[in-house]
């Protein structure tokens, strides 16, 4: 069973910086791409992030400039370090793999942005 494990939530002042992990535990492959989703109270789950391949990253528009996406090809894991963070990033965050096709999600990590 493939498992991702997401860390580094927390709370934090707006305008201060986090820095989410996701780990694949087990996982001896290479996701083909991974990505970083998030879902505030009240909404539907976004895009975030992607990082594909070799390195090509795509962002959402409301974090451009603000956060990065990276990947450890030789570890299968993604990073999200996110800056300058505002109220509006307050959500739970969620990695993901895509491997042929399917998608494979972590479980979830909160990211509160409050002064």
């Amino acid at each position: 069973q493939v498992q991702l494990v997401a860390s580094g939530g927390g709370l934090v002042q707006p305008a201060g910086s986090l820095r989410l992990s996701c780990a694949t535990p087990g996982f001896i492959f290479g996701f083909h791409s991974m990505a970083w989703y998030r879902q505030a109270p009240g909404k539907q789950r976004e895009l975030v992030a992607t990082i594909i391949g070799g390195g090509i990253t795509n962002y959402a528009d409301s974090v451009k400039g603000r956060f990065t996406i990276s990947r450890d090809n030789a570890k299968n894991t993604v990073s999200l370090q996110m800056n300058t963070l505002q109220l509006e990033d307050t959500a739970v965050y969620y990695c993901n793999g895509r491997w042929y096709g399917t998608d494979y999600w972590g479980q979830g990590t909160q990211v509160t942005v409050s002064s």
